[in-house]
């Protein structure tokens, strides 16, 4: 493995490549942690209940930690947010359509459209996430010292309102430069710089995690009370920690080979084609998006309750609105029902939208290729797509185990989410198919020049 190492550095464009993607990542983290300068961080670092684990969902996929009011707060999800919109116009609507099928022109144009929603994306989520940072902990505790709704300057100007649009201003210019940052990745790094930004921002919490399994633990069997871990419980973390990421690498490379042949044609004395090949269909096909989209949806529900219930004067009112809120906090069954439910949902929605097999059949058609036993054309297209609600079905209930996972090791074993959530989830599906696709694009550029893949023995 050292020798192989060895071999990645010893390229020369390979090694610039690596050092100035390890470069840029360095600047990412050094502003993950640049407070913004006008933001209470005392009172935002104290970030508990409802709130806080609303904040923490949303930073496991925002390459960020909105707990902390950072110039990089944000993350760069807003930019995720602006390419799955138009992923999805893509599929629905005409002109992006025709767009996506101009080629590189057209990616073009839909990555500029891109980078406007972004920045619009970015002010309205920074002014939520200051308003709802407000609502949760109250607007004097957030607001900078000596600011108060009532405080005009000699101008008469209100500054209530001017460190708000300043800190809308400053989370939107980070998110934007994230967004660059990825795009030089890509252009002159590794490749994949979203990818790898996010990774960076989930790998970052290993630390902490670490640090308070070890400060929890006991070098004793205490069984399985909550907030304290004994040796029984390590020996399980750790043997589901190596089942999970088996689970998680066996799914995510896992593929169904429908076995296709291409159609022999003679020219002169030659006779060509009819070779036996293989279409390969993923397990997976939707990737990490149905987990996205359904925590996303079920964050909604505790703020909606909460809502509602802190505008009543009623006290019935009141008490059920807190109580449904708390139905939703995340390790009820009612939650990790739904969770399921949607996350079998947006398989199908997005593999619905990812996967063609009407056009995957007219290429067949197109390149002369058939799958045995299926006549070209719409019988090609019915059995791909029978196939693919099988295999989907299959990748959806992974999708959904590996989802509720960190829950059930949280309320069970009695540690906290915070460990947990390494242990299934977004963030651990993220780690691995980009750490997948890291190294296929490193043996890319090792077997161009004739080296061994980091993957062949």
């Amino acid at each position: 493995m050292w020798e192989k190492l060895r071999i990645v550095f010893a390229v020369p464009e390979l090694r610039k490549k690596i050092l100035f993607t390890l470069g840029l990542l360095a600047v990412y983290r050094v502003g993950w942690a640049i407070p913004l300068p006008m933001f209470n961080q005392d009172t935002v670092n104290r970030g508990t209940g409802g709130f806080g684990n609303l904040l923490s969902q949303v930073s496991i996929f925002a390459a960020s930690d909105l707990q902390q009011a950072t110039i990089f707060g944000l993350g760069i999800m807003p930019y995720i947010s602006a390419s799955i919109i138009f992923q999805l116009l893509g599929s629905v609507w005409k002109p992006i359509e025709d767009l996506r099928k101009e080629g590189e022109t057209g990616r073009k144009k839909i990555n500029e459209y891109t980078r406007y929603v972004t920045v619009l994306l970015c002010v309205l989520q920074s002014y939520a996430f200051l308003r709802m940072s407000m609502m949760a902990k109250g607007a004097d505790s957030v607001a900078p010292p000596g600011v108060n709704p009532a405080y005009l300057n000699e101008a008469g100007t209100n500054l209530y309102w001017g460190w708000q649009i300043t800190a809308v201003m400053i989370m939107t210019c980070g998110t934007i430069f994230l967004m660059w940052l990825g795009e030089q990745i890509d252009e002159f790094g590794i490749g994949n710089g979203i990818s790898l930004l996010i990774m960076a921002g989930i790998l970052a919490r290993m630390p902490a995690a670490l640090w308070e399994l070890i400060r929890n633990a006991e070098p004793q069997l205490v069984g399985f009370a909550k907030g304290v871990i004994g040796v029984e419980t390590i020996i399980i973390l750790v043997i589901l920690f190596v089942a999970v990421i088996f689970g998680v690498v066996f799914i995510t490379l896992g593929q169904r080979r429908i076995p296709t042949q291409s159609a022999k044609h003679v020219r002169g004395r030659r006779v060509y084609g009819g070779a036996r090949q293989y279409l390969p269909l993923r397990i997976n096909q939707a990737g990490v998006m149905p987990i996205i989209f359904a925590s996303s949806l079920l964050m909604l529900p505790p703020m909606l309750f909460q809502g509602l219930g802190a505008v009543s004067d009623s006290a019935g009112w009141r008490n059920t609105m807190f109580w449904l809120g708390g139905v939703f906090n995340g390790t009820g069954f009612l939650y990790n029902l739904c969770y399921v439910l949607l996350i079998y949902f947006f398989c199908y929605f997005w593999t619905a939208i990812t996967f063609n097999p009407k056009e995957m059949s007219e290429n067949l058609k197109d390149y002369g290729t058939f799958i045995p036993g299926y006549r070209p054309g719409k019988r090609t297209a019915d059995y791909l797509e029978k196939v693919m609600v099988r295999i989907t079905y299959v990748g959806a209930g992974f999708l959904a185990l590996v989802a509720i996972v960190p829950t059930i090791i949280s309320s069970n074993l009695g540690v906290s989410f915070t460990v947990a959530s390494f242990y299934g989830g977004t963030g651990l599906l993220i780690a691995v198919s980009v750490a997948f696709d890291l190294v296929q694009k490193i043996d890319s550029h090792l077997v161009m020049r004739n080296y061994r893949g980091l993957l062949e023995s």
